[in-house]
């Protein structure tokens, strides 16, 4: 996805993936963690209290000025 401003506000967008693990929240990355384990250094953004084994990873573009995240859903099959 390209960076650009935001839609809400006009902030800057920085390019990164909203990434979920094993019930531990959900987590901004600047790459696709394979891991299903928490990532160590990662910025929780919701924390989440259920127990689960999968995790996900959705391209987006988050705004550091207002919080605004666009996300890019896969494909439907």
């Amino acid at each position: 996805m390209a960076a650009g401003k935001c839609a809400t506000c006009g902030g800057p967008l920085d390019a990164g993936y909203l990434t979920t693990s094993n019930g531990s929240g959900i987590f901004w990355a600047h790459d696709a963690p394979e891991a299903r384990l928490r990532p160590k250094g990662l910025e929780v953004l919701v924390g989440t209290r259920f127990g689960g084994t999968f995790s996900a990873n959705l391209p987006g573009l988050r705004c550091g000025a207002c919080g605004t995240i666009l996300l890019k859903l896969p494909k439907s099959k």
